[in-house]
């Protein structure tokens, strides 16, 4: 493979002056390969000061001796992120004041420490650990992202260290779990065990890992950069919506492999990634990451924060010209054109229930509340895995979780011991199909409480509605940042302030409705002036859904009534 440039910005020297003369309304977007080198804003400016993976060594020897007041602002707000933590947010400051105050009012002195999972796979060994950090550090917090990691809450920088010594000794890891970087991978939950697998993405994936998590070659992108590798039919990554994904596909003639996807992300401008129209060996997977990312790097705008994602440089140049690009530029020979994937039928892409592998055994996959574990909870999912399997787990991209290697004689057990739990193996469409992001209660952008708000809101609508049983996805975002990924949802909910009947501000939600991925992508619909308070959320999918019911064809999807239904309906 051809070797991909340096950094530039550190091996390169600044410019001899010259004359001064009249300039652009800006100096371009910021790309480092087209000479770009001068940092456009504050956070450029503080990845060239240092790289973020340096920031370890000063919370170890001096921040968590000399506790939060001593962190400098450019680590705690910038180059923390790089080791997965960020402040969360200060207890008792509604959501009216979200966008009016600035970070120092609004963070607390406890962190949100993200937990690195590649390809959302535990050993129960892994699991008990997380616990055991949730219980002795985080107050018990321990909630399953829509990343497959796990997140968690009050933790003082004074624990980070044990934290991490804790988590190493067991092989995980908050390396670039955050910050402008190669944040966490996802992997089908089920790799390698699963019946109709098309190929185990597995080896491929944390070989990725391997050689480029730490790698300061990546560790300055333009911004986050989110990747996905699966080899299952039923596309469980939400692959159309990572900044690089490789799916599994048959080649007529060279077998199994992956599908190339670029350019995919949500957030306030959402786009679906592209196909590239490239084949790619399971051996190659590795390097053709190296090659897309390394043009990432080095094109991407860098100017503005809300331009720098790899999704708007694809839109720009178009599949065409970023595969040569990659080919020409950093892979040093030609990709194979290859099929496409077949999108699957079926809605659900969770692995929820009771399933067979391809060994006799099976998995089981199970619904926690909108991702909302604790670390109690966590060590007794542990303890039934280690009881009826091999001791391996899994958490998926919708919030959930997954016991695998579960021989046919355990699995009732199994089942009947997750349920006393309340974790459901067979749980109401509202169960499964609910995710939500951290809201109010933590995040420093959220407007709008968002786990409780879902919480309650799954009992209500099984209380109204027990005979509902079509495949429905509910997501529920704190604010406009798309992290619970509201545009791909059969409802989508913004939290925003809204007015109520009375002419007060209140919390509440702008609402999406049939967005989708899979066989039908679309980013859904927002009907003009529909905004409900949280009060009144159970209240309109009620209505909403009893609509559905009355108005659809045999066999139509939720999104796709919503496609030709009218406002009136949809009110």
């Amino acid at each position: 493979m051809a070797a991909t440039p340096q950094n530039p910005a550190a091996a390169q020297k600044p410019a001899a002056a010259t004359p001064r003369r009249k300039v652009s309304r800006h100096r371009g977007e910021g790309q480092w390969a087209v000479g770009h080198l001068t940092p456009l804003n504050g956070a450029e400016q503080f990845k060239k000061d240092d790289d973020g993976l340096n920031v370890r060594t000063r919370i170890e020897t001096i921040y968590s001796k000399r506790g939060f007041d001593s962190i400098d602002p450019n680590d705690l707000r910038g180059r923390f992120r790089w080791w997965g933590l960020y402040t969360q947010r200060r207890p008792g400051i509604d959501g009216g004041r979200t966008g009016l105050l600035e970070p120092e009012e609004l963070e607390d002195k406890y962190f949100m420490m993200r937990v690195r999972i590649t390809g959302g796979r535990l050993t129960t060994e892994q699991l008990r650990a997380i616990g055991e950090v949730a219980e002795t550090y985080a107050r018990g917090t321990a909630d399953i992202t829509d990343r497959q990691n796990i997140q968690f809450h009050w933790v003082r920088i004074e624990d980070v260290p044990a934290i991490w010594e804790r988590l190493e000794a067991v092989g995980l890891s908050t390396t670039e779990a955050c910050g402008d970087c190669p944040r966490g991978m996802l992997g089908s939950p089920v790799a390698g065990v699963a019946e109709d697998e098309i190929i185990d993405g597995t080896a491929a994936l944390d070989e990725i890992a391997r050689r480029y998590i730490g790698d300061p070659r990546f560790s300055n992108l333009p911004r986050k950069y989110k990747t996905a590798v699966s080899g299952s039919p039923l596309l469980d990554v939400a692959h159309e919506i990572n900044d690089i994904s490789f799916v599994g596909v048959v080649h007529p003639e060279h077998g199994p492999g992956f599908d190339l996807w670029v350019g995919g992300g949500l957030s306030t401008n959402p786009k679906f990634g592209v196909r590239l129209g490239a084949w790619v060996p399971e051996a190659d997977v590795p390097d053709v990451w190296e090659a897309v990312t390394s043009v990432f790097r080095d094109y991407g705008y860098r100017r503005l924060r809300n331009r720098a994602r790899l999704k708007f440089l694809v839109a720009d140049w178009g599949p065409e010209k970023f595969r040569q690009v990659v080919e020409d530029e950093y892979l040093g020979r030609k990709l194979i054109d290859g099929p496409a994937v077949e999108m699957p039928a079926q809605r659900w892409r969770d692995h929820i229930g009771v399933h067979r592998q391809k060994d006799g055994r099976f998995y089981v996959g199970f619904a926690p509340r909108v991702g909302r574990m604790d670390g109690s909870l966590l060590t007794k999912v542990a303890e039934l895995a280690e009881n009826h399997g091999s001791g391996r787990v899994s958490t998926t991209v919708e919030q959930k979780m997954i016991i695998l290697d579960v021989p046919q004689d355990r699995v009732d057990s199994l089942v009947d011991g997750l349920e006393a739990l309340d974790l459901r193996v067979s749980p109401s469409p509202f169960r499964r199909g609910t995710m939500a992001c951290t809201g109010i209660e933590f995040c420093k952008l959220a407007i709008v409480e968002t786990k409780e708000r879902g919480s309650d809101l799954i009992d209500e609508l099984e209380r109204r509605l027990p005979g509902f049983d079509e495949p429905l996805t509910i997501n529920i975002n704190g604010c406009p940042n798309a992290c619970a990924r509201i545009q791909t949802a059969d409802i989508g909910l913004k939290g925003q302030l809204v007015t109520d009947a009375e002419g007060n501000q209140v919390g509440g939600y702008q609402v999406h409705l049939g967005g989708a991925l899979g066989l039908e992508p679309s980013f859904g619909r927002k009907v003009r002036g529909l905004k409900v308070t949280s009060d009144e959320l159970p209240d309109y999918i009620e209505r909403v859904l009893n609509r559905f019911q009355e108005e659809r064809e045999d066999g139509e999807r939720f999104a796709a009534w919503v496609g030709r239904a009218s406002e009136e309906a949809l009110s």
